[in-house]
């Protein structure tokens, strides 16, 4: 099993342990195994060139930007487009092989790897979001108390 003859290596990624799966040109499976988060760059510093995949989560664009330094293609997809590749019951060893299943379709819609810069600007659009639900929220509740004790605002 030469880590040279991966294509595609497929991450599903978990908060400290992920599960992947390497296929072959092929397609056929030459890599499961799980690795700790902080190891995957190590790996794929030791691989040569392939498609490295996974579903568009948090933590994907991060994890996405190191691979792509050495020099592999990142491909980052919607967990919805890889569910229904799931077979059986759903764990993190189908999920990771659904990922590399899915990379493989050729009218697989793929998810940007966005940069720091946009990162930072989706953090602040998601936090100024919230403000604005919360002021709402709190501005409803207000006027809610204020009418059970006879005070109408238009």
């Amino acid at each position: 099993m030469a880590k040279s003859s991966i294509a595609v290596l497929a991450i599903d990624l978990g908060k400290n342990s992920c599960s992947l799966v390497g296929l072959d040109a092929a397609g056929a499976v030459v890599l499961r195994r799980r690795a700790q988060r902080e190891t995957i760059v190590g790996l794929t510093a030791k691989s040569s060139a392939c498609v490295v995949a996974m579903e568009a989560c948090c933590g994907a664009h991060h994890l996405g930007q190191l691979p792509a330094a050495q020099g592999h293609t990142i491909r980052l997809m919607s967990p919805e487009y890889v569910r229904p590749y799931v077979k059986a019951q759903k764990n993190d060893d189908r999920d990771a092989e659904a990922i590399a299943e899915a990379t493989t379709r050729p009218t697989m819609r793929f998810v940007p790897l966005k940069g720091q810069e946009q990162l930072d600007m989706q953090s602040l659009h998601r936090v100024r979001s919230r403000l604005v639900g919360m002021r709402t929220m709190l501005m409803n509740q207000l006027r809610a108390i204020l009418l059970e004790r006879g005070l109408g605002f238009a």
